[in-house]
Order: structure tokens, then C-alpha cells, then sequence
């Protein structure tokens, strides 16, 4: 690091879990970001001011005056423009060292079996089960640490699956592709615009920490979070000897 670098980063390196080593780490991963809405925000914001030196982040919306009110990485000004490139130009506002691939497609599987090969941790932002579980199989087949994070109307959650870890579920084990989940968008149920920032604040959180190399306690644990009362549950969580997606991953 260099004398700026030591200084920006100055409180980081002063954490005994952190400290030089773990900057150092922090400087030289690329984190993959499904997602640039409400949850994406604080994830990318949080990641690029903390100095994580690639951020990938994969959108195909254009920012929508209706974003405003929970997504806080846009602004009236860039209003029709991809999010994606709107949250390039966020970041670059805090930290214009770090480099922001925006990517202006639908995370489908091809795109991320292109890009989740050369990521660090995925983080997944999404708003849909489809994405969610194409993002799943991709973090499995390519052995990669997933950070996933949900909110809607007061209610959020967040889990770390991670099939590098013994026994450690995938996303499928814990909502399988058939379970007939009914899909809900913000748009017709609403979100309480803080819990999207809680969520994405903690998936920020456990990404730098996974990065760094404190590894996550959350990989086999379930975050609950209800925003009314401001209270937080953890589920354990167990592996699926027969998940169709990683039942073999796991040896």
C-alpha cells in the first residue's frame, strides 16, 4: 500500500482482525455483485469505500424515480440511466481507485458461468428466485462463497452458503427449486426503505469479512430479520443429501 492507501484506510488497519494483511486481501479481490437496487447500494458502496479492488456489478434496469426512496446509490440526476452505471459513478464519487465492471445484462447462467469463475465471494442482490437460484448453481459448480440477502415489505433475511465448507447447505437446501415459492415484488407489496440498507449493509459486511479472510459465521445459519420490532433470529441450517444442485459438491 502506498502512503494514501495507509491513510484511507487507516481505521481498517487498525482492527486487530484486519490490520495491514487483511487490507491488503481486500485490495486485491474482485467481489461480484448480482444486482444494483436496494440491496446492491449499500453492498456496493460499503465494498468500494472499504477498498475491495474489483467490483463487478450485473444489472439490465435503468434507474426508475420510484428507486429513489430505498435505493441509495442513484440519484435524481442519473434517472434512465442503467443502474448499473449509476452505481459505477457512486463509487467512483468515495473511491475512484477501485475498478467497477458494470454489466448491463440479465444474470442469466451463461453470463454467470462467465463471471463467477473469476470472482472472490458473490453477492447476490436480486429480486427474483430464478436469479437467485442460477446464482446458487453457479457459486456451486465453480466452488465460489455466496452472500444472499432478501427484503420485502418488513421482513428480511440473509445466509452465507458456501459448499467449500463440510456439510455447509446451498441456497437450493434451504429453498428448493420446486417448492413453488410465490414470487412478491416491492412494487405491488412495498419495502420499508431502511430494511433494504440493514440487509445489504450485513451482506456487505459478511462479503469483507469472507474476503479478509475472517471466514463467516453465518455459512449453515439463517439471518431473520423483522423490521417492525427490530428483531433478529437465527435458523440453522443443514445440508440436503439429495439437493439436485450440490448434493455431489460436497464429496
Amino acid at each position: 500500500m502506498n502512503d494514501a492507501q495507509l491513510l484511507r484506510y487507516s481505521r481498517h488497519i487498525l482492527l486487530d482482525d484486519i490490520g495491514v494483511e487483511g487490507q491488503q486481501k481486500l485490495l486485491g479481490s474482485h467481489a461480484l455483485i448480482v444486482g444494483a437496487g436496494g440491496l446492491g447500494s449499500p453492498v456496493a458502496l460499503y465494498l468500494g469505500s472499504a477498498g475491495v479492488g474489483h467490483l463487478t456489478v450485473v444489472d439490465d434496469d435503468t434507474v426508475d424515480e420510484t428507486n429513489l426512496q430505498r435505493q441509495i446509490a442513484h440519484n435524481l440526476a442519473r434517472v434512465g440511466r442503467p443502474k448499473a452505471e449509476s452505481v459505477r459513478e457512486a463509487v467512483a464519487a468515495i473511491n475512484p481507485d477501485v475498478v467497477v465492471t458494470p454489466v448491463l445484462q440479465r444474470a442469466d447462467a451463461t453470463l454467470l458461468d462467465a463471471l463467477v469463475p473469476s470472482a472472490d465471494v458473490v453477492i447476490d442482490c436480486s429480486d427474483n428466485f430464478g436469479t437467485r437460484h442460477a446464482i446458487n448453481r453457479a457459486c456451486v459448480r465453480h466452488r465460489k462463497p455466496l452472500v444472499s440477502g432478501a427484503a420485502i415489505r418488513m421482513d428480511g433475511q440473509l445466509g452465507v452458503y458456501d459448499v467449500r465448507t463440510p456439510g455447509a447447505p446451498c441456497y437450493a437446501c434451504v429453498f428448493p427449486e420446486d417448492s413453488g415459492v410465490e414470487e412478491v415484488a416491492c412494487a405491488t407489496m412495498g419495502v420499508f426503505a431502511p430494511l433494504v440498507g440493514i440487509v445489504g449493509t450485513l451482506q456487505a459486511a459478511e462479503a469483507l469479512k469472507l474476503l479478509a479472510g475472517l471466514g463467516s459465521r453465518l455459512v449453515g445459519r439463517l439471518l431473520m430479520i423483522e423490521g417492525r420490532d427490530l428483531a433478529f433470529n437465527e435458523i440453522a441450517l443443514a445440508r440436503q443429501a439429495h439437493c439436485p444442485v450440490c448434493g455431489s459438491a460436497h464429496g
